[in-house]
């Protein structure tokens, strides 16, 4: 394997034809911007009249409903959920807050979910770009955050995160996170500087990580505020560096998981578990962590640990998310492939509308 082309620009954009390197550096930004957008838009005061909250989005544009379940759980008054699927929670009801989110606004099980909750007396709002969503949502004076960003919906994710954080605070459903937001964008910034392609591969922790992960399966470990952030890196391995990978959760993994490391034998090799750790996560849980590592060496698979940045909650989640997203980015580059195309789901999906 030649690690060098990690360090040469020619070869990123001979198979970055679509860009994505460029979404990566433009995340700290459209935070703010999602943010500013987000505090300018206007929600009914009715709204915050509500006893729970359901995301309802798949993929690219569910993740970030995710890592808001995961960020507000110690905090938020009411429950908050994400829902994939065609079918929504038989609870949604006129004391809920619904809210769907597709950056196409042309998602099937998305536009399925959104037409039961019209039947409903459901508070409802759309995050999207515009498509059937937007359509449906306007016919009805249903409010519609409306975004212009073109990318891959994984790359967007500042727009599916950040707003929803922003109308909880507004609703009155958690606390205010502008000091988190002021925190994060720096935050963000620093990180990007220090495995941006433009630093070599031995001063660059983000590239060194996928030439481990080369040829290798990943399997990523969060916990708490990283729990959703391990779905996102193994999502974003699937889709930008086209490699299988799967994710678990502390601290459901140590009842189940860690059993498992011993067969087949021959898989220990070809394993790399990424553990992302936040400092602050509890003190019983971080020690779960060290134990784990031991397990983990005892059966002679290799592991790395990846820290977040930040003082807060939301710029730990942040910058542990962007670094996997510049990591599953070089990998795509190892693997000469484009991260961009998905070519798997436009197959599944035109076969799908076949079908209609």
């Amino acid at each position: 394997m030649d690690t060098t082309i990690l360090d040469d620009s020619l070869t990123l954009k001979k198979y970055d034809r679509e860009d994505m390197l460029t979404r990566l550096q433009e995340m700290p930004s459209l935070c703010q911007l999602a943010w500013r957008m987000a505090a300018d838009f206007n929600l009914p005061p009715e709204y915050a009249n509500v006893d729970k909250v359901v995301i309802s989005g798949m993929g690219g544009s569910a993740i970030g409903g995710d890592l808001v379940t995961s960020l507000v759980a110690t905090e938020a008054r009411i429950p908050i959920m994400t829902c994939r699927g065609y079918q929504l929670p038989a609870f949604v009801d006129d004391r809920t807050l619904l809210i769907a989110s597709s950056y196409s606004g042309n998602t099937e099980e998305t536009l399925t979910a959104f037409e039961q909750a019209l039947k409903t007396g459901a508070k409802k709002l759309a995050i999207t770009t515009g498509g059937k969503l937007s359509t449906m949502a306007e016919r009805r004076n249903i409010p519609v955050f409306s975004f212009d960003y073109k990318a891959q919906p994984r790359a967007a994710l500042p727009f599916s995160l950040i707003p929803i954080l922003c109308f909880l605070q507004k609703l009155g459903l958690i606390s205010d996170k502008s000091r988190e937001i002021v925190e994060t964008v720096p935050t963000l910034e620093k990180l990007s500087r220090r495995i941006s392609e433009s630093v070599p591969i031995d001063r660059n922790l983000a590239k060194q990580l996928s030439v481990r992960l080369h040829q290798h399966l990943p399997v990523v470990y969060g916990a708490g505020i990283a729990s959703e952030v391990a779905r996102r890196w193994k999502t974003q391995l699937n889709e930008n560096s086209k490699a299988w990978s799967f994710y678990e959760v502390f601290p459901e993994l140590n009842h189940n998981a860690i059993v498992g490391y011993q067969f087949p034998a021959e898989l220990a090799g070809k394993i790399l578990v990424v553990l992302l750790r936040s400092p602050l996560l509890p003190e019983r849980v971080l020690l779960r962590y060290q134990v784990t590592c031991q397990l983990l060496e005892q059966a002679r698979v290799d592991y790395q640990i990846v820290d977040g940045d930040g003082d807060y909650p939301l710029g730990q989640v942040m910058s542990l998310t962007l670094f996997g997203d510049y990591v599953s980015y070089y990998l795509a580059i190892l693997y000469q492939v484009d991260p961009s195309p998905v070519k798997a789901i436009d197959f599944l999906k035109e076969r799908l509308a076949r079908n209609k």
